[in-house]
């Protein structure tokens, strides 16, 4: 059976201004209006979304807030409301987020709310109790890793309220995590809505910097005035702030939000049509535990000519697929554990990983390399069965009478027919356009546990987007959507395990597997060619050799029966070698192994890089150790894979299945 469709979800964050900020109104009924009124379109849209998603159901709406007052806090309640999923990405761990946005406070206070005990002004006490009310409701995301030196620099700001330096060393502190939180909350989301005055976006960590951040990384922004919060518009690029948006009609804004919230959730519509278009590539396809004999020619001559000993080119080349069931406690189960010791780490987190990526990678990855086999195979038999045809069109000559030129004529006219067969066969299958989606599916899947542990996301607007087929990053996106951010407290031994785990289960094993297939590649490479090359060369000697027995009997060294005898099979020689050469010089210009070498040579050297980097930050103190820059370290092995991936995809594009014509 294959593995379920994600069931997509719509992910909104939500940021604004607190409610002590100037523009944001005393009475915050206009606020709560505007926001009850856009989750009702949402909502609505959604229901329509429900009804065309033919291949299940959505999954539950998620918001996503730092649950700080105002906004956050107004959204986070109506969204309990309407049942859906709480998700609050801290800058602090839980205590230093109390106390740090619980303020104003005395010293005393903070000192006890650091220490898990109650504030004495009832005040302190009620917003604290507000922000801790919504951290029990939803599933908390903790960047605790720099809550030690963060509530010295807080406590010292309260210490020596009238030291200006402490308090610019504070929020500066303070602004880059919520910074760091906020880039979390819009990596996570489909589309923003923010709450703002649209003055500033220079404060970090500001609800400005977060728009402007979110724009930066594609992500759609719903704006809300404070000061007219009805006439809310969309953002949808960094140079919508020189104006704050458009001046579209609400109509426009409306039928634009339906639109984006459509993008988001539903699979495009494939352009292609024919066998297994869109999502039924992956989910038609049957499921083989072996590759097959009749498909296993490319992969032979990858062998005959990639591998070093002569034992092993001619070895078996049977590949054996991973089963779904099996990946967890099979090739992923190293993996799994690493996850599992993670300390503090959501217990729940390797079980979704399991069921909701790693699964659906293993289908696609065994489907993806069986279409991989079929086409590539097919475009090798085509060029090898064009050459012998060709071959066996005038095999007659040395052999028999012309009478007989039929026999062999019918040999060639069924390689012919076979070579049509094979070819009509891969177009309409379309093992070209399935393969190259099931592998974009699958490669993205393949190293996102990691990025999942470390609440690490690809930006909305970064992920490429094809221009006849989107689904496969449709399927990435929402299969990865659907785990969430574990809910767990981020502090340094999480940092070093992560760290650990990224290096030994992707940056290195990935590093070295491109290392090793370029040099494969090459090989292959430089045999196909200097094979064809020598076929050419034969082929000129033949030719040479026949003018060279012509020559030794016009001057009466042989004699002239022995040249007529001959000739007909020097004839065969002159067609035959340089047609078998043109055939391998075809399969070596269509498996274009050079280029892919250089490709995984590229995609190697990137991984050495951040190999390099993560041993530096592993062997700097404990205490250096930040969130910021481990998941800097996740994004670039991320941006390694889109582009190997992107330029594999450039390569091979255009080679469809056809004749060898």
């Amino acid at each position: 059976m294959p593995e379920p469709l994600p069931s997509p979800l719509l992910s909104i964050g939500v940021t604004g201004h607190r409610a002590g900020h100037p523009s944001f109104p005393q009475e915050a009924s206009s606020v709560e209006q505007v926001l009850q009124a856009l989750f009702d379109q949402i909502e609505s849209d959604l229901a329509g979304c429900d009804a065309d998603f033919s291949d299940g159901a959505l999954g539950t709406t998620r918001l996503l807030t730092l649950a700080c007052d105002g906004t956050d806090q107004i959204a986070s309640h109506q969204a309990l409301a309407r049942s859906w999923e709480l998700v609050v990405p801290l800058p602090f761990g839980q205590r230093l987020n109390a106390a740090a946005n619980g303020g104003p406070m005395t010293a005393q206070d903070a000192r006890a709310v650091l220490a898990g005990k109650p504030a004495t002004d009832p005040q302190v006490a009620r917003r604290i109790g507000a922000i801790n009310h919504l951290s029990e409701h939803g599933k908390l995301f903790e960047l605790a890793d720099q809550d030690e030196a963060i509530s010295a620099l807080f406590l010292t700001s309260l210490d020596y309220p009238e030291d200006s330096a402490a308090q610019r060393q504070f929020a500066l502190a303070a602004g880059t995590r919520s910074a760091l939180a906020g880039r979390i909350l819009v990596e996570q989301s489909d589309i923003i809505i923010a709450v703002w005055d649209g003055k500033s976006v220079a404060d970090t960590g500001g609800t400005g910097h977060t728009v402007a951040t979110a724009l930066e990384l594609g992500a759609p922004v719903v704006w809300i005035n404070p000061s007219h919060p009805e006439e809310w518009r969309i953002l949808q690029a960094p140079e919508a702030l020189a104006d704050c948006g458009s001046k579209a009609t609400r109509a426009e804004d409306e039928r634009l939000l339906n639109t984006i919230i459509r993008g988001a959730v539903l699979p495009e519509a494939s352009k292609l049509g024919g066998m297994s278009s869109g999502t039924a590539a992956l989910t038609n396809a049957q499921w083989q535990d072996h590759s097959q004999l009749s498909s296993h020619a490319f992969r032979r001559v990858e062998a005959l000519f990639g591998r070093k000993s002569w034992g092993r080119r001619f070895g078996s080349i049977t590949q054996t697929y991973e089963r779904p069931g099996a990946i967890a406690r099979g090739s992923a189960a190293p993996l799994i554990a690493g996850i599992d010791a993670l300390p503090d780490g959501d217990p729940g987190l390797s079980r979704r990983i399991i069921n909701m990526v790693l699964r659906r990678f293993a289908w696609a990855d065994g489907i993806s390399a069986l279409l991989s086999d079929r086409y590539r195979s097919g475009m090798t038999i085509n060029f090898l069965l064009g050459a012998f045809a060709i071959i066996s069109g005038i095999m007659y000559l040395p052999l028999v009478g012309v009478e007989q030129k039929w026999r062999f004529a019918t040999v060639e006219l069924i390689l012919l027919l076979f070579v049509i067969l094979v070819t009509l066969r891969g177009t309409r299958q379309r093992l070209h356009g399935r393969w190259f989606e099931t592998r974009r599916a699958a490669e993205y899947l393949r190293h996102s546990p990691i990025m999942l542990a470390m609440g690490v996301a690809r930006p909305p607007g970064a992920w490429p987007r094809g221009t006849k087929s989107f689904w496969p990053e449709w399927y990435a996106r929402h299969s990865l959507r659907a785990v969430g951010l574990p809910e767990t407290r981020v502090d340094k031994p999480y940092l070093k395990n992560a760290l650990a785990l990224l290096r030994d289960r992707h940056v290195m094993p990935q590093r070295d597997y491109h290392h090793a297939k370029a040099a494969e590649l090459n090989r292959v490479h430089e045999g196909l060619d200097h094979l064809s090359g020598g076929m050419f060369i034969l082929a000129v000697l033949s030719v040479a050799a026949y003018l060279g027995l012509v020559l030794a009997s016009e001057m009466d060294f042989i004699g002239g029966d022995i040249v007529g005898h001959l000739a007909k099979l020097f004839t065969v020689l002159g067609v035959a070698l340089p047609t078998l050469g043109g055939a391998l010089t075809g399969i070596r210009f269509f498996g274009d192994f050079e280029r892919f070498a250089a490709i995984s040579e590229v995609a190697a050297e990137k991984l050495g890089v951040v190999a390099d980097r993560i041993e530096l930050l592993q062997s700097a103190p404990m205490d250096r150790l930040d969130y910021r820059h481990v998941s800097e370290l996740v994004h670039a092995a991320d941006e390694i894979v889109f582009s190997e991936i992107q330029n594999w995809q450039a390569v091979f594009s255009g080679k469809r299945i056809t004749v060898p014509a």
